[in-house]
């Protein structure tokens, strides 16, 4: 008996490290890449709590009912365990590409830092006003998608002078945050974003502008302040696609 339990205890203990690995690297290939780390730090976190919980639950469990029945208790939820995964399947890794494509940068007319911000983002819609109701329902998850990928200060404001005019508005801290946000969205947000432009009417396209709210980098204090902007070169998105907020 002491040999078959050493065994049975060998087997098991392998099987849990290796489901522990897979379940890591499962992790770390589903995410993407900008939040990776993100994701694997919540995966450590739960099992660690998890084993935490469980350690608890059946400590209670052997001084409750003795270690026997801990074990036999054990062993039967092991047996049903497996049949978690026919009611509450895994999804394929790489089955759900949300990778999008990347967007070039704008075009700018200032010499700018990556330090230069805050940045302030302005895009103006033309509505029809029979859609101003599901618009405005659009524009509440375009919302969560920008702060998601790091936007602050999110509004929707309406022109009363002209009801068809709507503006939204977010910040971002700097212009190289900016940069980075305009591609962290996924292809799901990206046609979210489309279906928001979708309301747009008139020949124009969607009108954005792209401020800075106090220009560090971009007007020196001083006319004998050195150009710091002038020696610092920003990576640049060599080709674009899709939208370009």
């Amino acid at each position: 008996m002491p040999v078959l339990t050493a065994a049975s205890l060998v087997i098991a203990g392998a099987s849990w490290m290796m489901a522990v690995a897979l379940f890591n690297i499962g992790v770390q290939l589903s995410a993407p890449r900008w939040v990776a780390g993100r994701s694997l730090a919540a995966f450590q976190a739960s099992i660690a709590g998890g084993i935490a919980i469980g350690s608890w639950g059946w400590g209670h469990l052997t001084d409750a009912a003795g270690v026997q029945m801990a074990l036999l208790v054990s062993g039967g939820l092991m047996l049903l365990l497996p049949l978690l995964g026919f009611l509450l399947p895994m999804p394929r890794v790489g089955g759900r590409n949300e990778d999008a494509e990347f967007l070039a940068d704008p075009e700018v007319q200032l010499v700018l830092t990556g330090r230069s911000g805050p940045l302030v983002v302005e895009i103006e819609y033309r509505v029809a006003q029979d859609d101003a109701r599901a618009f405005h329902n659009v524009m509440q998850d375009v919302q969560l998608s920008r702060q998601r990928n790091g936007a602050y200060g999110w509004s929707i404001a309406r022109d009363i002078a002209d009801p068809e005019c709507w503006t939204e508005r977010y910040h971002c801290p700097t212009w190289l945050d900016y940069l980075r946000q305009r591609n962290r969205s996924t292809q799901s947000e990206r046609a979210l974003h489309q279906q928001a432009m979708a309301f747009h009417l008139g020949p124009d396209p969607v009108r954005i502008r792209r401020m800075l709210e106090r220009p560090f980098g971009s007007v020196r204090w001083k006319e004998d302040s050195p150009d710091r902007a002038a020696n610092e070169v920003l990576p640049v998105v060599a080709s674009a696609a899709g939208s370009s907020t």
